[in-house]
């Protein structure tokens, strides 16, 4: 599953873009966030991916679980976001 990095400077317009090509692509994707403000446009942009997706019969879904991740040799919690169709 390809994994997309999200943060808080993140455009949601493009990041749904990427968001719409993988899942038509290969099906289901996974965004990953640090911190609220990652979090923000991350859940903004699976919201935009689904009015791109709508047209194409794709009813996505979105499925939040934690996750960890390595920053700068240091372990920190994400927040990790699977994109689906339903």
């Amino acid at each position: 599953m390809e994994v997309l990095k999200v943060s808080s400077k993140s455009i949601p317009n493009s990041v749904a873009g990427a968001i719409a090509g993988v899942v038509r692509e290969s099906g289901s994707v996974e965004l990953q966030a640090v911190g609220a403000g990652a979090t923000n446009q991350a859940v903004k942009a699976i919201a935009i991916a689904r009015g791109y997706l709508a047209p194409s019969g794709i009813d996505a879904v979105c499925i939040p679980a934690f996750t960890s991740v390595t920053i700068d040799g240091e372990e920190r919690t994400a927040i990790k976001l699977i994109v689906e169709p339903h």
